[in-house]
């Protein structure tokens, strides 16, 4: 009677052989598509880090039409009182609003779509991802200006649409708010409606009934508030959001005010445009202008000289 030895095989090798022959079909098929987890990566990557050029403003205002950058700025001395996640280096420094990358799925064989999520990111690059684009809701012309106290639409691509998506925000509820603050989140929706709308404010309260009706500046602190919920664009920066890219800031709509009932930082925008000078790049980027006849250094201990004697003067007038 035959025995079987160690070197028979057993079991239904027959079917495991078909099994490795349909996964490496399948590896084929995906690689020629494309649809490779690596390749849908790279393509990704290609996408959203593409250049973006910004508009250029020859009258230093915002205009309906143009494609900028939302920044939000970061100010704050080193000295300066806070909490301990705020004065760490990595939760400092200005950023940008982009499109958040870690709702996009990348184990999908559906073509890539934008993600409905928003993040800031510390880049102040114009790539596909943070680039938006000033968008009329009353009829206003395209090359108008953007006023104060003006409905507008932010709009947006993310870099891998071919159609705009809006930001857009609602109440927070009881099953819908932002994931890590649990305030009232931002979205993107590809629906026009009241809920996209947003107005630019002046960072001064006592003058903002002044400035109603004035054209909104580049390059300039601002508040940016959300019609329907009367809150604002905020960036807490204590609340990081992990995407295929690092780590991210979650932006939500709140007011975060101080004692004396004011707007603080973590409200603070500012709408950066395109550099008209033949380097490119962003205004935000462009040199510090000096007088004719003054070198950097010799500008800066001037300025500071004046300085330290105004503030002697001061405490010569208060004594």
């Amino acid at each position: 009677m035959a025995s079987y030895r160690l070197g028979v095989r057993m079991g239904n090798w027959l079917e495991e052989e078909y099994a490795q022959q349909e996964l490496l079909r399948d590896f084929i098929r995906k690689k020629e598509q494309g649809q490779l987890l690596i390749q849908r990566l790279a393509k990704l990557q290609e996408n959203i880090f593409k250049r973006v050029e910004l508009s250029v403003s020859s009258d230093g205002f915002v205009h309906f039409g143009d494609t900028v950058l939302l920044m939000n700025p970061d100010k704050k001395s080193s000295d300066l009182e806070g909490t301990s996640e705020e004065t760490e280096p990595e939760m400092r420094g200005d950023v940008t609003l982009a499109v958040d990358m870690e709702e996009i799925s990348l184990y999908k064989d559906e073509p890539l779509q934008v993600s409905r999520g928003l993040s800031a990111v510390k880049s102040v690059e114009p790539i596909g991802r943070n680039a938006f684009c000033i968008v009329s809701v009353d009829g206003s012309a395209v090359g108008e200006p953007l006023r104060y106290g003006q409905n507008f639409v932010l709009g947006t691509k993310g870099g891998v649409s071919d159609k705009l998506f809006y930001l857009a925000s609602d109440h927070k509820t009881f099953k819908d708010f932002a994931k890590k603050s649990r305030l009232q989140k931002v979205y993107l929706t590809s629906e026009l409606s009241y809920l996209t709308f947003w107005q630019a404010k002046s960072l001064d309260p006592q003058l903002r009934l002044e400035h109603e009706g004035f054209p909104v500046p580049a390059e300039t602190k601002i508040i940016i508030t959300h019609c329907y919920t009367n809150r604002n664009l905020a960036v807490p920066r204590t609340f990081c959001v992990w995407s295929h890219f690092g780590r991210e800031f979650e932006v939500i709509c709140h007011n975060y005010l101080d004692s004396h009932r004011v707007e603080d930082d973590k409200n603070y925008w500012e709408i950066i445009t395109g550099n008209p000078s033949p380097e490119d790049g962003t205004m935000f980027d462009r040199p510090q202008a000096f007088p004719e006849g003054y070198k950097k250094n010799e500008f800066h201990e001037k300025t500071e000289n004046v300085k330290a004697q105004d503030y002697s003067q001061e405490r010569l007038m208060r004594f």
